[in-house]
């Protein structure tokens, strides 16, 4: 995939691929995240985006002109079966402001956790400045802050990436965050268990550099995430978007289909 400049459609595959894979382990150097081993690796860092992996969805997002849509799995079924499934504990699509929300692909406490701080620093943007964070700024934020957990011995990554999407002026813009600390500005994005076979759709799909509408970007998320699935169960679907026309995050439930917030 080429870089956020080349025009291409980005995504998490070529950071998550830093993953998978083993290798012969040296003394230590896989219980310290601040060790590297011989051979560069920080296999703490690696163990973060397999438990990205090992949480069992996928996620797509999709940039279009003015809008952005997101299609992600619900969590796995609950392992009590008096769970509620619909309950917004198992939500995976979070709004951080009225108009800038986050899918948060990976083990689920995690992600709220990220979650939570993000609102906080969105607070504070906006008491400061007196105006919304832009999703650009907030992306950084969230990969400079995975990066300094890599840092020190007192933390571990977030086993999240984290896809940041939004309106920001008059276009949608759509960023991804890893476990690294990698922040990337994307046109179309994926992650999870299935994220390489979703990215290489989409690429495929979205190679003419298409403007998308509203409507198109919709329907080129939920073909790319039934392309990966198979069938898709609406129980096992949350979907989020934003649009300029109605610059209110939406974010809706699996099944019924109603919406759980605006903002």
């Amino acid at each position: 995939m080429s870089s956020a400049g080349g025009g291409g459609v980005l995504g998490v595959g070529a950071s998550s691929s830093r993953g998978g894979g083993t290798a012969r382990k040296g003394p230590g150097h896989d219980r310290r995240i601040t060790v590297f081993s011989p051979e560069g690796r920080l296999y703490q860092l690696e163990y973060a985006f397999n438990a990205v992996k090992l949480a069992g969805i996928t996620s797509v997002a999709v940039r279009g002109v003015d809008s952005v849509t997101v299609f992600t799995q619900h969590d796995k079924d609950p392992i009590d079966p008096l769970l509620d499934r619909t309950d917004p504990v198992f939500s995976r699509v979070f709004a951080i402001t009225e108009r800038l929300g986050i899918v948060a692909t990976g083990m689920a406490a995690d992600g709220r956790a990220l979650v939570h701080e993000a609102r906080n620093q969105a607070a504070e943007f906006r008491f400061k400045w007196g105006y919304e964070i832009p999703p650009r700024v907030l992306a950084q934020w969230i990969a400079d802050r995975a990066q300094i957990r890599t840092q020190h011995a007192g933390m571990r990554p977030y086993g999240v990436v984290a896809m940041i999407f939004g309106i920001d002026g008059e276009k949608g813009t759509l960023f991804t965050c890893d476990p690294a600390g990698i922040c990337l500005g994307c046109k179309a994005a994926s992650a999870g268990l299935k994220d390489s076979e979703a990215i290489k759709y989409l690429e495929e799909k979205m190679s003419g550099n298409p403007s998308l509408s509203f409507e198109a970007t919709s329907e080129m998320a939920a073909f790319a995430l039934r392309h990966v699935l198979g069938d898709i169960n609406s129980l096992d679907i949350e979907v989020g978007s934003v649009e300029k026309e109605e610059p209110v995050l939406r974010v809706f439930l699996p099944a019924a289909g109603q919406e759980k917030h605006r903002g």
